[in-house]
């Protein structure tokens, strides 16, 4: 039996959350919950449910995020 949808939105966003937050990669928490909330709403919009699926892709998002944004504030 699948879980619903924000059962998944959520798990998905908090295991994301945790390792972000272990790693010292957070940063600041309301660009960090904007961040991943858009990349797993993305996702699910497109179809997936897979809860690790979901979490791994928003971690890589944020990182890209926060690395692009580093490169913004050098130039």
């Amino acid at each position: 039996m699948s879980e619903p949808l924000p059962v998944v939105m959520e798990n998905s966003i908090q295991i994301a959350w945790d390792y972000l937050e272990r790693t010292g990669d957070l940063g600041d928490p309301s660009v960090a919950s904007k961040v991943l909330l858009e990349s797993v709403e993305k996702l699910v919009r497109r179809g997936e449910r897979r809860v690790l699926m979901l979490s791994n892709t928003a971690i890589r998002d944020y990182k890209k995020f926060c690395a692009d944004r580093s490169l913004e504030l050098v130039t």
